[in-house]
């Protein structure tokens, strides 16, 4: 069964798992039903390679951001260098940063360069694209406080989180976390998000769906997450394929440039 408008609202296809045949599988995404991809920077390099990306394909954009990985040799001037790329007409946000407490990186460190870029996004007048991993309260009291146009990238919290977020303008994006088995806070998410809030996403080349788990995951895969959340929302897959890519539109306020062209079959 073929689907169009496959909207891919985060994605890292500079990852060297891509080495070997990225622009080839790039060059076939259309002809898969994909319609738009938001590449997604984790430092000044990254954002670089995000950029020449979206400047090659129609249907790719790009976010630039410091995730929290990547605050080793963090440059003094980084926020300027990151208003400047985010001039750039291709980019549609300020990301993927956020709090990671699962790694040992200190938390001081990342708290102080997450606000600085949800001011940046503010300043801007920029989405932001949220990595939230095992750092909840310290990630929603600076959301709180700022209340930024933000997108919490698979999304792991609980209903009640969500919720919050959501009263806050907020939306969800959920990736192939829920089509593992036992992931019953995704499926929870998946089943009660407002509509109008999700969005969905890879993480390519990280958390392939099953049937694909375990290895790299590519956009088109998206397919395998939007079945499985359009049957816990008993709604069909190409519906929910349409309603996120809109969704994506208006989080990103862009109308992409290309089109999916395969015929919808539901």
């Amino acid at each position: 069964m073929d689907f169009c408008n496959i909207f891919d609202a985060h994605a890292h296809y500079d990852d060297k798992w891509f080495d070997d045949d990225r622009f080839e599988l790039l060059d076939g995404m259309q002809s898969r039903g994909v319609c738009g991809i938001v590449n997604n920077a984790v430092d000044l390099r990254t954002a670089k390679i995000c950029i020449d990306y979206a400047e090659k394909y129609d249907f790719m954009y790009a976010a630039v951001g410091f995730h929290p990985e990547n605050l080793t040799d963090l440059p003094d001037d980084y926020l300027e260098s990151l208003a400047r790329l985010a001039g750039h007409k291709k980019v549609v946000a300020i990301g993927e940063t956020g709090l990671d407490y699962h790694w040992d990186i200190p938390k001081d460190l990342q708290k102080r360069v997450f606000e600085e870029q949800i001011r940046l996004a503010l300043d801007l007048k920029k989405p932001l694209v949220v990595h939230d991993r095992e750092a909840h309260g310290d990630t929603m009291d600076l959301l709180k406080r700022y209340k930024p146009k933000a997108l919490i990238h698979c999304f792991s919290g609980s209903v009640e989180m969500m919720r919050e977020c959501v009263k806050l303008g907020m939306y969800i994006s959920l990736g192939g976390a829920v089509t593992f088995k036992n992931a019953r806070r995704a499926v929870e998410i998946a089943e009660e998000v407002p509509i109008d809030r999700l969005l969905l996403e890879t993480d390519a080349p990280y958390m392939a769906p099953v049937p694909f788990r375990g290895k790299r995951c590519d956009s088109s895969m998206i397919v395998c997450t939007a079945e499985k959340t359009a049957a816990l929302r008993k709604m069909k897959t190409q519906e929910l394929l349409d309603i996120t890519r809109q969704n994506a539109e208006a989080f990103y306020n862009f109308q992409p440039a290309a089109q999916s062209i395969h015929s919808a079959n539901t």
